[in-house]
């Protein structure tokens, strides 16, 4: 059976093998916005670190008895001063699961705990950041009654040359 609970440091390897796995995934999906930093995983580790201190984030994992299966990350923000949703933000940029046939089941699992989370703390509204090409959890996303808002187009900047090649 697969429970939510809050993320614990005990949670921080298995978290960053499936983050890793994640970040390279969707690099092939955008090679440059998605480019991996070289130190990824060190910055990752010292973010995820962050979210466990932190009071005012949700950091929770999906997890069974011998496994995290997922994991997600959320904050609320204001919104732009430009738009009003009504409220704050609930905000989840870091969401993702070990394996893709998972987002059917753990994936709304974690979702429904951060709509918790946010409702709890009187946000307006959930918004959830995903690669374009992350078909199986953008499937979750919709399922889950989520609708498409906005899209980033990138793309290079010709006066700057093609990127660095990393070591």
């Amino acid at each position: 059976m697969t429970v939510v609970r809050t993320a614990e440091i005990a949670d921080l390897e298995r978290l960053l093998v499936i983050a890793d796995r994640r970040r390279h995934e969707y690099a092939r999906y955008q090679p440059r916005f998605w480019n991996p930093a070289p130190d990824a995983l060190v910055r990752q580790r010292d973010y995820f670190e962050t979210l466990l201190a932190d009071p005012e984030a949700l950091f929770e994992v999906a997890a069974t008895a011998d496994r995290v299966r997922g994991f997600i990350a959320a904050r609320l923000l204001p919104a732009p001063p430009v738009y009003d949703p009504g409220g704050v933000t609930c905000l989840v940029d870091d969401f993702t699961v070990d394996d893709t046939e998972a987002w059917s089941e753990v994936g709304p699992l974690l979702l429904a705990s951060a709509r918790s989370w946010a409702a709890e703390r009187n946000a307006a509204q959930l918004v959830v950041v995903t690669a374009a090409r992350d078909d199986p959890k953008r499937a979750a996303l919709s399922a889950a009654d989520l609708s498409l808002a906005s899209e980033w187009w990138v793309g290079a900047v010709p006066s700057r040359g093609p990127m660095p090649a990393r070591p």
